[in-house]
């Protein structure tokens, strides 16, 4: 029986959830602890909250999912409950239960819930037995390698196999036939270990050209269970959804109805409390159900936006023993909105990306932005590297892509790569205007999507080389030799007796690099070289030291693109994306970008958890040499050319910086 009510909240989380949470919090009038990891000292959601404790070392196992920590935090803050946000434990039914021992509210389901929805496998179980319709597959007890072979055989290839414990893509394996499949189960249970201290696996039949379709449900205390309609999460890279959208384009109304009908129906199975997902895959008119996740989603900003129902108002009022606010018929759906998820991670091979956010710029004025973190702030290579959440509405589909097309235009980020231009792809290609796509819709289009190394163009080029030399002028302005305003030796313009001006500049994107002689100074410059004759005219407006717009006509209509400067890279946010470049007087050495052949660096940091290959063994090209596992993902190294290891320089269980060379090997005559 519950004796208060909540008038404080513990936030067990960190970054934009927790600020969410926060911000719903103190609109109801309640008091928020934030818990913080050592790294998280100073981060945002610390300073969105009331009170703060640290919880532990840096390491999410020592920190965040230390649930002693957090029950001691809560109990020494006097608070009343604790909301789990999403992630970490979220979904952890022993947490449940520590806060119900400790007397603390648990915003969420019941430890049942949690307990019945928490394995793929008994969640299978129990909806076989409620008659919701499943996707073929085993998800029994018996898991040694043979029996699953013979369970892949079973159903029939092409096979997924998943972690039974845990989701975000993490212990998920397509097994295209039987010559991989023992491979990719002994890897699948490896990763899942490591993600959720649990190797079982379930495995299922692959359904080809699937959709991932799921149903924001929600329950009460006394049996009340509504839907809040359905988002599409279709638009997937390894397993983890980047881009949703509700309600779900082009679907049926009878589909639709059954759909949303049969999450009900999932809820009720189970006597479900709180806020809950329901997901489902969708293939030519038919649908499975894959699994509940029985907490708050990270996309659930979209359902918000198209109910305009706070859900996280809903889940402390469903916590305080309150039924629903509302009954299924009066919840309505308006218009359709889209989230995008602002990652700090290469945008052509989606590896994650750590260091301070030196610059940033995010389009409040046209979208809904859900972040947790600032300008200055770091990006660290303990967590997940989300930067923000982009969500826009509108009274159509085509609308709402309008708004977010310009809302993803807006973001500039410095001193991170991001995956805005990977998200500006994905929205600009014909498919997914068209609602035509599915599960690999990524994969499928990966030639137009992920485009590494754009070589630049002659007019971007020489309007770079311009604003750097006007930076570069600023920077040499405190140098000049005269006082005197009159004087020749005064001006900036690059002035020579009986000589023509010329400045000299150097750029390099990549291993390009570009010298440049322009003649010209203020608004006008000739190009002398590497374009001979070519004449340009731009303004450049400063707004501070490291930051300006550069104003251009291009076929008579006017365009700007804001520059930032950190040292010696100037990165351009350009209409396409951000482009980023390395500028140096001509008098600087250049630096060295090539790799050594022999070697092989970490690309990112990370720790070691398995090594295959060690000194004295032969290497052949593509094995994996070892698995740096980083930001909740596991990375297999692999060989670039056949060879012999000569040394590997760590060991397992080792912490690497990126740019770490990991093992030193002797590459084949001719590899």
């Amino acid at each position: 029986m519950k004796t208060r009510m909540i008038q404080k909240i513990l936030i067990a989380n960190r970054g934009e959830i927790a600020c969410r949470i926060a911000r719903t919090a103190r609109s109801m009038g309640m008091q928020t602890v934030a818990v913080y990891s050592d790294i998280d000292k100073g981060s945002l959601h610390v300073a969105s909250c009331d009170e703060a404790v640290n919880i532990g070392n840096s390491p999410a196992t020592d920190s965040y999912l230390n649930i002693d920590s957090i029950i001691k935090a809560a109990l020494a803050t006097d608070s009343d409950a604790i909301h789990p946000g999403y992630g970490f434990l979220s979904e952890n039914a022993a947490f449940a239960k520590a806060c119900l021992k400790a007397g603390i509210i648990f915003i969420g389901p019941s430890v049942s819930n949690i307990e019945s929805m928490g394995s793929k496998a008994v969640s299978k179980e129990l909806m076989f037995n409620a008659k919701i319709p499943l996707v073929p597959g085993y998800h029994g007890v018996e898991q040694t390698l043979e029996h699953l072979k013979s369970k892949a055989d079973e159903i029939g290839y092409p096979v997924l196999i998943k972690a039974s414990a845990g989701g975000g893509g993490r212990g998920m394996r397509l097994v295209e036939s039987e010559k991989n499949i023992e491979e990719s189960i002994q890897s699948a249970q490896m990763e899942a270990k490591a993600a959720f201290a649990d190797d079982r696996l379930l495995i299922e039949k692959y359904i080809k050209k699937p959709r991932h379709v799921e149903v924001q449900v929600f329950g009460d205390n006394f049996g009340n269970v509504v839907h809040l309609f359905e988002r599409d999460c279709s638009i997937q890279r390894r397993h983890q959804k980047v881009i949703e959208e509700a309600p779900a384009p082009d679907i049926d109304a009878v589909t639709r109805s059954a759909l949303l009908d049969t999450a009900v129906a999932v809820a009720k199975a189970i006597s479900y409390k709180g806020a809950g997902t329901v997901e489902f895959v969708l293939s030519e008119g038919e649908f499975f159900f894959i699994e509940m996740n029985t907490r708050l989603q990270v996309e659930h900003s979209v359902t918000e936006l198209i109910t305009e129902i706070d859900l996280v108002e809903w889940q402390i009022k469903i916590s305080n023993e309150e039924p629903l606010p509302l009954r299924q018929d009066e919840i309505i759906q308006n218009g359709h909105a889209f989230e995008a998820r602002l990652y700090a991670e290469d945008p052509n091979d989606f590896r994650p990306q750590t260091g301070i956010i030196s610059h940033l710029v995010l389009p409040y004025s046209n979208s809904r932005i859900d972040t947790g973190v600032r300008q200055g702030d770091a990006v660290s290579v303990y967590y997940d590297p989300m930067i923000a959440k982009l969500s826009v509405h509108g009274t159509s589909r085509s609308e709402a892509l309008k708004h977010l097309n310009s809302a993803i235009r807006g973001i500039e980020i410095g001193g991170l790569v991001s995956n805005q231009p990977f998200l500006k792809r994905v929205i600009e290609h014909k498919d997914f205007i068209e609602g035509s796509f599915d599960t690999n819709f990524i994969e499928r289009h990966s030639k137009q999507l992920l485009k590494p190394g754009e070589v630049l163009s002659d007019n971007f080029i020489i309007v770079a080389a311009i604003t750097v030399l006007q930076k570069r002028m600023r920077i040499s302005e405190p140098k000049l030799v005269s006082s005197e305003p009159s004087s020749p030796w005064s001006a900036k313009d690059g002035w020579r007796l009986n000589s023509r001006n010329i400045h000299s500049i150097i750029i390099a994107n990549g291993t390009s690099e570009h010298n440049v002689l322009l003649s010209g100074a203020n608004e006008t410059y000739e190009v002398v070289e590497p374009f001979p004759g070519k004449k340009i005219r731009l303004l450049v407006d400063w707004h501070d030291e490291n930051y300006c717009t550069v104003n251009q006509n291009q076929n008579k209509k006017p365009v700007r693109t804001n520059v930032f400067f950190d040292k010696n890279i100037a990165t351009f946010f350009c209409s396409d994306g951000p482009v980023e470049i390395a500028w140096r007087d001509v008098f600087e050495s250049k630096a060295d970008v090539n790799e050594i052949v022999s070697s092989l660096k970490a690309p990112m940091p990370g720790k070691i958890m398995s090594i295959m290959k060690f000194d004295g063994d032969r290497i052949r090209r593509g094995e994996t040499l070892l698995v740096l596992e980083a930001m909740k993902m596991q990375h297999a190294i692999q060989a670039p050319s056949d060879g012999v290891v000569n040394e590997m320089y760590f060991v397992e269980g080792d912490l690497v910086n990126e740019g770490d060379e990991l093992l030193d090997f002797e590459p084949d005559s001719g590899a």
